[in-house]
């Protein structure tokens, strides 16, 4: 500890901080006071006076964990060099180095053996969970429950920073259309007004009021930005998009982030306009940074300085890291390339040492306020990451979550929920015992064959006969020589089984979907059926037993089109986590009322993708008097999804009626509606307010939601729900990126979905 001691008694000398008060942010706040904003700039600005050229561009470097930390250091090669870099304090950051006997000893590095002892930021993939899994990022977001994703982030958080982890890649609040793109899974789905409020609370979750807490951790807004429209839903793919979608569908969410007071971003993979994301100075410097205010730093994603070159817009490495620092990228996650060509360039005038100060300063802020220098080890209790990982509470929200987030999509003749006793059920697929794949994509710190499987979560309720079959494998593991998944297309040895189980069966439970590593980052499809043989096995079921309820897990939406004219109930199940098969259980078996609501639209084909709601008119938008061809359509499917955004069924059903719309002054709408459970059971439902502005001067969607409300009825109890509509919501922004407010007619539509009939007109004049 001696240097970073020698480097606090120099602030207290230069009175720039307080010896006897180390913790100047107020816990119940949610942005730190002007004194100790002051305070931490003055901080910075002493240590930068103090750096050499290589020490500020160090702070820069971020390395992936580089050797076994249980060994001895490494003597040759790469990582021999990576150990030399970070005793020099050439390293700013270090990412998937965990647990806190890890953490320590890399920290350890920085801070003793360093000249300056500036301690390292810590970052790691907690996505939604560490070792205790949530649901999804989009089964959470199907919940609609901000105050339940907040939570999950927070649960998130404090066993990340248990266990060393400062910082998380997450949240992803790309808004993304196209169920093909894999990634679909770890953001908000389609929607920029949802996507903003859920980025907003998942932020508010990881870092909580007070960022030097031990039990919070900084997140980091990406992917900056367009990541979620590549061509034809490829991982890694062009993005060419028009002002209008990046302004009003692709920007809001990272707005959002930056309102609840994110300290980092992630910039991209994909070009936009013919500039990757990486060396974009438009979009870092001038919009995010100086436009937005933006205030913390940028971290490229892992090695994408370097993928320049490859997209062909620069000509080496050196090149390449001129770019990336011209354009405002402050970190570099495993290019290499800051830390071998920054200081060159400095020195031969191509880069300015103005722009590498700026990129240190952003990065040694954030360490401050996260209390890093006022204790480098603060992460690092070996006892309470014995106490905090794993306890009962992070299980309990886990299944939380998971209820909240599950999406009743048909329920025939009352089918669900199940008896609970003096039913023969068969309980039948590969998913339905898996005690791994509902982790689902994402959770590299959570050990395999974890989760509470469907099978173990339908066994608590024992009064009922209970047969289970497996019926095929969904994967059959990895191939040898490459990550992708081996999906079993050809062996059907094990449906006689499951065709005799269901034979004798009353119902039919099938679980059925993707296996966890079938969706996220470089598992696209173009395909989005059931994968391999599982639409074989379940039409076999279905000829000897057609009372099938169908529990999907999946990371994405599917094309559902036979199953929803065939069977009865259907379940979106999504891939739930640690508590997924209580969860599953308890909603299936009625303790647990479905009140989900889905956070993109189902395709009822492939061919429709990329699907939403909020699409725009055409000038031909439905069939002409003439009834001839000539209008935007498809031959042979609808242009309806088959489920919209937004669509969620309940054991109970609920009513609208009564809705007003009184425009109380230029730019302000008071609407109100009575919602009534008129089922026999309590239920909650999300109220759905959309609107129509019907002309203006860049054309606007057929609908867009505008305001949302989570209710909870019993039986016959009505409730009036008020929403009020400001300029935020009735304005946009313009091609020029302005936000303007037009007068004229708007539509507002109320219900349980997009498709709400609900509806009433008002003109703002």
């Amino acid at each position: 500890m001696k240097k970073i001691n020698l480097i606090v008694v120099a602030f207290c000398v230069l009175g720039f901080i307080s010896c006897q008060n180390s913790n100047t942010n107020n816990p119940e706040t949610s942005s730190p006071s002007v004194s100790s904003v002051l305070e931490v700039e003055q901080k910075v600005t002493a240590l930068l006076k103090q750096m050499t050229l290589e020490e500020k561009i160090g702070q820069m470097n971020q390395y992936n964990g580089f050797w076994d930390l249980t060994g001895p250091a490494p003597s040759t090669g790469a990582a021999a060099k990576k150990h030399e870099h970070l005793r020099k304090g050439y390293v700013g950051s270090m990412l998937n180095v965990r647990g806190v006997e890890n953490v320590r000893k890399v920290q350890k590095i920085a801070v003793e053996e360093t000249r300056l002892g500036i301690p390292l930021i810590i970052g790691f993939d907690v996505i939604h969970g560490y070792e205790t899994i949530s649901p999804i990022p989009l089964a959470e977001s199907a919940s609609w429950d901000l105050k339940a994703i907040k939570k999950s982030a927070q649960v998130a958080a404090e066993e990340a920073a248990a266990a060393g982890i400062n910082w998380t890649f997450a949240p992803m609040v790309d808004i993304s259309r196209d169920a093909r793109w894999g990634r679909v899974m770890e953001g908000a789905g389609e929607d920029p007004y949802l996507g903003s409020k859920i980025a907003f609370a998942r932020v508010q979750g990881f870092q909580g009021s007070d960022l030097s807490q031990h039990t919070t951790i900084a997140a980091c807004a990406k992917h900056f930005v367009g990541y979620g429209f590549a061509e034809s839903g490829r991982e890694y793919n062009t993005v060419d998009v028009g002002t209008s979608t990046l302004n009003n569908i692709i920007f809001p969410p990272f707005q959002a982030t930056i309102d609840a007071g994110v300290r980092t971003f992630m910039n991209s993979f994909n070009e936009l306009n013919g500039i990757p994301a990486t060396g974009n100075e438009y979009l870092q410097r001038d919009l995010l940074k100086d436009q937005w205010g933006f205030d913390g730093f940028i971290v490229t994603d892992w090695g994408s300085i370097e993928e320049m070159i490859s997209h062909g817009h620069a000509k080496d490495g050196k090149h390449a890291a001129e770019i990336a620092a011209k354009a405002g990228s402050d970190m570099d996650m495993e290019s290499y390339l800051y830390v071998t060509e920054l200081a060159n360039l400095v020195r031969e005038g191509n880069v300015k040492e103005a722009y590498i100060d700026a990129a240190a300063r952003r990065i040694l802020r954030v360490k401050f306020e996260l209390g890093l220098f006022e204790d480098p080890y603060k992460y690092c209790n070996l006892q309470r990451e014995k106490e905090v990982i794993g306890q009962q509470a992070f299980h309990d929200a886990a299944l939380d979550m998971a209820k909240k987030s599950i999406v009743l999509l048909k329920n025939d003749n009352q089918l669900l929920p199940l008896k609970k006793q003096g039913q023969k059920i068969a309980l039948i697929g590969a998913l339905a015992s898996d005690k791994t794949s509902p982790l689902g994509n994402w959770r590299i710190a959570a050990k395999d064959s974890t989760a509470v499987s469907v099978l173990e979560g339908m066994q608590a309720y024992k009064d009922n006969q209970l047969t289970y079959a497996k019926g095929a494998d969904v994967s059959l593991g990895k191939t040898k020589f490459t990550a992708e998944l081996n999906i079993n297309t050809t062996n059907r040895s094990e449906f006689p089984q499951a065709i005799a189980v269901a034979k004798t069966a009353d119902v039919v439970v099938m679980v059925l979907g993707e296996v966890g590593y079938q969706s996220g980052e470089a598992r696209s499809r173009t395909e989005l059926g059931l994968p391999g043989v599982q639409q074989e096995l379940l039409e076999a079921i279905y000829k000897v037993n057609k009372n099938i309820v169908l529990v999907l897990n999946n990371g994405r939406p599917l094309v559902l089109n036979w199953h929803q004219e065939h069977l009865p109930a259907i379940v979106e199940a999504w891939q739930l986590g640690t508590q997924s098969g209580n969860a599953i259980a308890q909603v299936l078996y009625g303790d647990y009322n479905p009140s989900g609501k889905l956070p993109m639209s189902f395709p009822r084909a492939v061919g429709q993708v990329p699907i939403y709601y909020n699409y725009k008119n055409t000038g031909r938008p439905s069939i002409p008097a003439s009834n001839t061809v000539f209008w935007s359509h498809f031959q042979d499917v609808q242009n309806t999804p088959l489920y919209p955004f937004g669509y969620g069924l309940s054991y109970t059903t609920f009513e609208y009626t009564a809705l007003k719309a009184k425009v109380v002054s230029n730019h302000e709408i008071k609407v109100s509606v009575i919602l009534k459970n008129s089922g026999k059971i309590s239920g909650k439902e999300v109220v759905q307010l959309y609107i129509k502005d019907h002309y203006a001067s860049v054309t606007r969607p057929v609908r867009e939601l505008k305001g949302f409300e989570l209710v909870r009825l019993e039986p016959n109890q009505s409730q009036k729900i008020a929403f009020t509509l400001t300029e935020k919501e009735l304005g946009f922004y313009d091609n020029e990126g302005d936000f303007i407010v037009e007068l004229g007619d708007f539509s507002i539509f109320i219900g349980s979905d997009s498709n709400a009939k609900l509806h009433t007109k008002i003109t703002l004049k």
